[in-house]
């Protein structure tokens, strides 16, 4: 019998310090506090991310094709959704995100 092997997901808690000592040092008080952290959720990588490069749009655009979810995530925003009594428009819009991705992940996970 052959076991599945588990895709590991990349140290981008390293990866990110990496950047902040070569690249931007000056950028990493402001980012002490998500570094800091256990675990890095995929909000919180969004938000590195957003904190370190800024929000340009071409790459904001590149980035978003590039997004993966795991379901503790996508269960995550679906509870902010319900935090703030968002719609799926609204949702979609502030995560970046189709409204057509938002209501699947509905019928999927709270159905």
């Amino acid at each position: 019998m052959i076991k599945s092997k588990r895709m590991a997901r990349p140290d981008y808690k390293n990866i990110y310090l990496d950047i902040l000592q070569k690249k931007y040092p000056h950028k990493k008080e402001e980012c002490r506090i998500l570094l800091s952290k256990e675990n890095l959720s995929v909000l919180n990588i969004i938000e590195l991310n957003q904190r370190i490069f800024g929000k340009d749009k071409e790459s904001m655009q590149f980035n978003q094709k590039h997004r993966s979810y795991k379901k503790s995530d996508i269960l995550n925003i679906l509870d902010y959704q319900k935090k703030y009594k968002l719609n799926n428009c609204e949702l979609a819009n502030h995560f970046k995100l189709s409204r057509n991705t938002v209501a699947k992940w509905k019928k999927m996970f709270l159905v």
